[in-house]
């Protein structure tokens, strides 16, 4: 009885071994295709990279300075697709926390990138934690559809986008640092020049500076990197070493982080261009470079009322968006004639104050008794001559 042996080759197969030109056709064809398949690859992760998507791993993540008792729970309920990074800057003993509450939502998104230097998204949002605020670009202040449109892509592409397509603050011009330095009145404008200096030494001092306000912005991974992380440790430390208080050092971040992120000092995408490539709004109607129609107003004040957006500032039902403040000159020169007519009326007080401080001065002089006088003192005044 014949036995097969599984390791054996048959005599059936060993009378059709290839010769040996066949083999080496095989091998460059299996060479050929393995050549095919990497290029397939590469092609196809680079048209991924395109979209801003790359297979396993979590490629979006928002970066969100908190303080404990603010709610963020409109991230997870509307952004299911990112990852989010929740700092709560008053609780030390946070999942996620900062060295020092200090320098506003800069200190949150520098130790961010520091602590993920080396394993950072390809795209990071860098927002405040209200889901309605008076800032944000959107008719209602409502950050969700601004997030939800931005298109990655042209962010991918860009490398930075402020999430602010308006000029209404901040652009064109928002610093002069060699002139601001004399007017009291610009945000950080006396102290952007040296803060400048301490945090790009070495770099001039531009001698202009313009970006949408208010700190939320978009970047990549790219980005981040074209500085090396030292540079970054650089920048947290400056903030826990200034003196400054927080509303300047933070402002003068404010105003940095387009630079830091590869941009001109005065970075003012026209409005159109910024709506249509940015979040996909393209049929706006724009009658300047600053603005566009419907979309977004300066409201009366920076604080959004109760219950918005569905009670107004009146608390009543609202039927529409807040009355927009259109001209703003006129809101600043108000601004202007009201901390005018202050400082007027702390310098009458002081010189109040100073003119009763002479008076009760003179008064208690005038109550003093008159000094004793000294033997032979009156004699010698009489003898001395008159005129």
């Amino acid at each position: 009885m014949a036995v097969f042996n599984a390791y054996q080759p048959s005599s059936a197969f060993r009378r059709r071994n290839l010769p040996p030109m066949s083999g080496i056709v095989l091998i460059i064809y299996l060479a050929i295709f393995c050549l095919l398949c990497s290029a397939a690859n590469y092609l196809l992760s680079s048209f991924l990279a395109s979209i801003g998507f790359y297979p396993g791993r979590n490629n979006h993540e928002i970066v969100v300075a908190t303080m404990g008792s603010e709610d963020v729970s409109w991230m997870y309920e509307y952004l299911p697709d990112w990852k989010k990074n929740v700092y709560v800057v008053d609780n030390p003993n946070a999942e996620l926390t900062v060295p020092k509450n200090k320098g506003r939502e800069s200190m949150v998104y520098l130790t961010y990138i520091i602590d993920h230097y080396d394993r950072l998204p390809q795209h990071i949002l860098f927002i405040h934690p209200q889901r309605y605020q008076w800032h944000n670009d959107d008719p209602l202040y409502d950050n969700v559809p601004l997030i939800k449109s931005l298109q990655l892509p042209f962010l991918s592409e860009q490398g930075y986008l402020n999430l602010r397509c308006v000029w209404s603050l901040g652009c064109p011009i928002e610093l002069r640092p060699f002139t601001d330095t004399q007017r009291p009145d610009v945000h950080a404008g006396s102290y952007f020049k040296a803060g400048f200096e301490e945090l790009f030494p070495g770099s001039p001092v531009p001698t202009e500076v313009g970006v949408s306000c208010c700190a939320q912005f978009g970047v990549t991974r790219e980005q981040i990197h074209k500085r090396p992380k030292w540079e970054y440790e650089h920048f947290r430390q400056w903030l826990l070493d200034t003196p400054l208080p927080d509303e300047l050092s933070g402002r003068i971040f404010e105003y940095s982080w387009h630079m830091i992120f590869g941009r001109n000092s005065v970075h003012c995408p026209v409005a159109s261009e910024c709506y249509c490539k940015q979040y996909g709004m393209c049929n706006l109607t724009c009658r300047d470079t600053g603005t566009c129609e419907g979309r977004y107003a300066m409201p009366p004040y920076s604080t959004l009322p109760q219950g918005w957006p569905d009670f107004g500032y009146d608390g009543k039902p609202r039927l529409g968006p807040p009355p927009p403040v259109l001209d703003m000159q006129k809101r600043e020169k108000e601004a202007a004639e009201k901390k005018q007519k202050k400082e007027e009326e702390e310098r009458k007080k002081m010189e109040e104050r100073r003119q009763q401080q002479q008076q009760q001065g003179v008064n208690e002089k005038q109550q003093q008794p008159d000094p004793p006088h000294r033997p032979g003192q009156q004699k010698q005044e009489q003898q001395q001559p008159v005129g």
